[in-house]
């Protein structure tokens, strides 16, 4: 069906429903689900919040891109962290083993789908808002996906179709 592995890594900022859709999908195309924020939190034994407190901003992003970096799977739905697009060998290397899905909303959207950041265990660095977070991530998403596709206003069943139309076009190319 897919090239690159067959795998979807699924991008974008936290909120957008990355995991939620991403079980789902997975379910669709009977591949399996990997949530690579689940994965730190198991190879490292504590939770994002708690690395993030205790080896702070850069040190969360070296064990981020280290795990991301090292993920081995094939017919597999991959949501990571929003962050990750940071971390440049895990997304040169989620890029070589699957299809990049980025999922899109707007600022607005977002702000009423996150409310606390800070319990989501979002990397906001000293001072920083969501909308300075946005901004700073999007260009980078938009340069790693393969496919863009906009969350907006859409209910899961919606942005599943969405997807699923976009990658059978791809596939059928």
């Amino acid at each position: 069906m897919m090239k690159k592995q067959n795998n979807i890594v699924l991008i974008g900022m936290p909120g957008v429903g990355k995991s939620t859709l991403g079980v789902v999908l997975a379910k669709v195309l009977g591949f399996q689900f990997l949530d690579s924020d689940l994965l730190i939190q198991e190879q490292e034994g504590r939770k994002l919040s708690r690395i993030i407190e205790e080896e702070g901003y850069k040190g969360f992003q070296n064990i981020e891109d280290r795990v991301n970096a090292s993920i081995d799977v094939i017919h597999t739905v991959i949501a990571t962290g929003g962050s990750v697009v940071y971390c440049k060998e895990a997304m040169e290397h989620l890029k070589k083993i699957g299809t990049v899905v980025y999922l899109h909303v707007s600022l607005e959207e977002l702000q009423k789908r996150l409310g606390n950041l800070k319990g989501r265990g979002v990397l906001l660095k000293d001072g920083q808002s969501l909308e300075d977070l946005y901004d700073e991530r999007t260009p980078l998403y938009e340069s790693y996906a393969d496919i863009k596709v906009s969350e907006e206003g859409k209910d899961l069943e919606e942005s599943l179709q969405a997807l699923l139309e976009i990658l059978e076009n791809r596939n059928n190319k």
